[in-house]
């Protein structure tokens, strides 16, 4: 089969589960022919996402994104929607790109990791080709999903999100931290974690490894720094323009996404501490590290992640990096790691038996 991937390029999730399920694909014999990235202007495309898929066509395209405050921390919801609407051209432009790519490479499927262009597309040019959406937010259409307090607006809008980021889908694939009781128009699926995570070698250096998706947060962690410099912190963002590595000082560096370093600093941490995203946390919990997550502000997935992530037993969740927190846990943690990987062992038979 010939796939094409539409993928969301918020954060650094996303993009490791599209890298994940190429190699799935290729191993099983078929072909991912064109990646196609949405992106914003606040954030470049990961060095590491086009490295690793060098024999993939990968293109950027315009594609709808969060305002976030002038601190890039909170989520603005009315100002990324209005900010959204006055960009209706180059999304229009996007859309046409895509259609020219399926017309000409005329795919078996398209494979949306969680795009709102890949959902527009599909309802708008209605293609031939299958249609299938990959995301642990999709689990939100599961009755058994624990939703975190907020407004009515609140869940609206998240779900509101599923729908069009999979309209006409053929069929919605949710990854999950634990297995769900089956249902109606849903496959629950464990996450797409890279098979280098099985070779890493683990052990507990004196450091917390901290990823941060809006990099607004690199000044929380510093001020936590400055009162606790005893405490040692290696730090991933994607801040556009800052070094590769920007040494603070013995007990704090930040880092540009790099995949490969950060397997490798996640391998050997004690514990970690994130925004409250999916993928990374299921790497930790691949790797018995304890996890604090602490949801982006004003967003409401990234609170049920929070809650989600704490009852599949990753960790704790925080409303700030308080790194203290995470470190008082750590003897009260308790290592699932042996019973999570006997989850992500049915990963890729199931996956490709819901694609193929």
């Amino acid at each position: 089969m010939k796939f094409i991937f539409i993928v969301q390029g918020e954060g650094r999730g996303h993009i490791t589960q599209a890298i994940s399920l190429q190699e799935m694909l290729v191993s099983a014999g078929h072909e991912v022919s064109h990646i196609f990235l949405g992106r914003s202007s606040r954030r470049d495309i990961p060095h590491f996402f086009t490295e690793r898929l060098s024999d993939v066509e990968i293109e950027g395209i315009a594609s709808p994104n969060f305002i976030t405050d002038k601190d890039n921390k909170s989520v603005k919801v009315v100002p990324s929607i209005l900010k959204n609407l006055s960009k209706l051209k180059p999304f229009k432009e996007s859309l046409k790109r895509i259609h020219e790519v399926v017309e000409t490479k005329n795919p078996d499927a398209i494979i949306n990791f969680y795009d709102f262009i890949g959902g527009i597309y599909n309802w708008k040019y209605k293609p031939d080709a299958k249609f299938f959406c990959i995301g642990h937010q999709y689990l939100m259409d599961h009755p058994d999903f624990p939703f975190a307090k907020g407004g009515p607006l609140d869940k609206f809008f998240i779900l509101r999100a599923n729908r069009i980021t999979s309209w006409r889908a053929d069929k919605l694939i949710a990854l999950s931290f634990t297995d769900y009781k089956p249902v109606p128009n849903l496959t629950v699926v464990p996450p797409l974690l890279r098979k280098e995570l099985s070779e890493l070698k683990t052990s507990s250096e004196d450091f917390v490894l901290v990823y941060m998706v809006n990099d607004g947060y690199g000044d929380e962690v510093r001020q936590f720094h400055e009162k606790n410099p005893d405490i040692r912190l290696f730090c991933f963002w994607d801040r556009k323009g800052a070094p590769k590595e920007d040494k603070i000082d013995e007990t704090l560096t930040f880092h540009q996404l790099d995949d490969k370093k950060f397997l490798e600093k996640m391998a050997s941490c004690k514990a970690y501490a994130s925004t409250a995203g999916f993928e990374s946390v299921c790497e930790a919990m691949y790797l018995g590290k304890p996890v604090m997550m602490v949801p982006v502000n004003k967003q409401y997935e990234q609170a049920c992640n929070a809650i989600d992530g704490s009852n599949a037993g990753a960790g704790i969740a925080s409303n700030e990096f308080n790194i203290s927190k995470l470190i008082d846990y750590i003897p009260e943690h308790k290592d699932i790691s042996e019973s999570f990987k006997k989850w992500t062992e049915q990963t890729e038979s199931k996956i490709l038996e819901a694609l193929t």
